[in-house]
């Protein structure tokens, strides 16, 4: 008898069910798509692991030892299990019990998580939503790490060897209080650029930005008197104050108290993209997230 696990295998086990199920090395072979010699040599192989016969001649093909018989529901059920491994695990939203990490600038909250999340508490309650910022730096190795699950970045920040897709495009507008003294009519350049702005420095204390480059092409500037940290705060700075902001388009859509104008120059927008890992590129679960997600993109501009 030979008890080392590493002299059995699968197949073995395959062809002990065979051979109990069809008591005949013959129709074992055929059921296993392979010739009678093989699964005879197979069966030598068993009874050496097991140190038994397990099966004996007949009239009418083999018949099972007790040893034999008592294998028979243990085999049949491991090989079950088996089968139920190779099977991809089924997800049912309404009943899913997860968390989903995103790493996300604030910007990405308010256009990409917002209305996900809306769309997701409804079908899948119990799944729990997890948000981190961005760390450029980072990014690749939180993702093969699994200390993330997803990133909403861009094409130009998004590592290489990632699953990508991306979701919109997004467009610059001028943004201030409804009742600023600029919020009606056209925007001309030089109101533009005689109105005091504030701008979003993720790094802070930097007052240039995509705008001052586009002006600096025009040979005009403007005057940025506050730099701040996070769009999120931006709606409240406007409705409170005489100033105006460039901002991406679905960041004050909706926004009580504001009125968006289209800017008097040409503004290069940017593209918002969804970047995953390999690690969870297969995974039930976060495809469906994935595809909910991409839904509620579906038809408008990426």
């Amino acid at each position: 008898m030979n008890n080392d696990i590493r002299s059995m295998d699968l197949n073995l086990l395959k062809a002990l069910d065979a051979l109990l199920d069809e008591r005949s090395v013959t129709r074992a072979a055929q059921r296993l798509s392979l010739t009678q010699p093989a699964v005879s040599g197979m069966l030598t192989r068993l009874r050496e692991c097991f140190g038994d016969p397990l099966f004996t001649r007949a009239q009418r093909g083999i018949v099972p030892t007790i040893r034999a018989l008592e294998l028979a529901g243990p085999v049949k059920q491991l090989l079950n299990e088996v089968g139920l491994l190779l099977q991809p695990k089924g997800f049912e939203p309404a009943s899913a019990d997860m968390i989903l990490t995103i790493a996300a600038t604030d910007y990405a909250l308010r256009a990409v998580v917002v209305p996900f999340m809306h769309a997701l508490r409804p079908l899948a309650p119990g799944i729990r939503v997890a948000v981190l910022p961005v760390d450029g730096q980072q990014l690749l190795t939180q993702l093969e790490r699994g200390d993330i699950d997803m990133a909403l970045v861009t094409p130009a920040t998004t590592p290489p060897d990632l699953h990508a897709r991306d979701l919109f495009d997004e467009q610059y507008v001028c943004a201030l209080r409804a009742d600023h003294p600029a919020a009606t009519g056209r925007l001309s350049l030089d109101r533009f650029c005689s109105l005091d702005h504030v701008l979003v420095s993720y790094s802070g204390g930097k007052f240039r930005g995509a705008a001052d480059d586009a002006l600096a092409r025009l040979g005009r500037e403007r005057r940025v008197t506050l730099a701040v940290n996070s769009f999120l705060v931006l709606p409240e700075i406007l409705r409170a104050s005489d100033l105006m902001a460039v901002v991406p388009r679905r960041l004050v859509a909706h926004c009580q108290g504001l009125t968006v104008l289209e800017p008097p120059l040409a503004l290069e927008g940017f593209t918002k993209t969804a970047a995953w890992h390999e690690r969870t590129h297969r995974d039930s679960g976060h495809r469906w997230l994935r595809a909910l997600l991409f839904s509620l993109f579906d038809g408008q501009p990426a």
